[in-house]
């Protein structure tokens, strides 16, 4: 039984090398909102993790990478920071050997969620939803060496959290449930 699934695995890594099998380590920054709230402005953070993908041919290939990724918004009385494990699993169409334009879903797991008010009302009236699905489009270049260079765009597509309400001066405020809006940038190395 151990000789059949180590041929099977060295005939899996076999095809994957031949097919052109990519694997490594990347960071950047993000700058994300809640697109639907009204009051928020853009909050900058970090990103990192691992990537592992294949190129089928010269025009298409598939990725899909395992990142941390720093998320929210700022309000004019507070900060709404949530911490992801981004999952993006994405189709890659090479216009150029090196030039790629990459989509496809990304699955953002909830690993922290933190509300900073100004006025102390707003972390206690917001639940959020610990999955949050978004569409991913981005553009990458591959640099000589293993270096890439990717850009990319997440569209939330389901409601980070529920309608919360908050105090701003005397008005209370009534907010829908607001949907992610990312952008990031990261350099990357590919060690095969």
């Amino acid at each position: 039984m151990k000789q059949i699934l180590y041929t099977i695995i060295f005939l899996t890594t076999s095809a994957l090398s031949a097919q052109g099998l990519e694997a490594g380590v990347k960071a950047g920054l993000t700058f994300s909102n809640l697109r639907d709230i009204s009051v928020t402005q853009q909050r900058s953070g970090f990103t990192a993790g691992v990537f592992a993908g294949v190129k089928f041919n010269e025009r298409f290939g598939f990725q899909a990478d395992m990142l941390y990724s720093q998320q929210g918004a700022e309000f004019d009385y507070g900060e709404f920071n949530l911490d992801y494990v981004a999952i993006p699993v994405l189709f890659k169409i090479y216009l150029t050997d090196r030039f790629h334009v990459d989509f496809g879903p990304q699955l953002g797991i909830l690993l922290q969620e933190e509300a900073l008010s100004v006025v102390n009302q707003i972390g206690a009236s917001i639940e959020t939803n610990a999955i949050d699905w978004s569409a991913v489009l981005g553009i990458g270049f591959d640099i000589p060496l293993g270096l890439r260079l990717e850009g990319r765009y997440a569209f939330g597509l389901t409601e980070v959290n529920n309608p919360f309400e908050y105090t701003a001066g005397l008005e209370n405020i009534l907010e829908t449930g607001g949907k992610t809006s990312l952008f990031s940038l990261s350099l990357g190395y590919s060690f095969l």
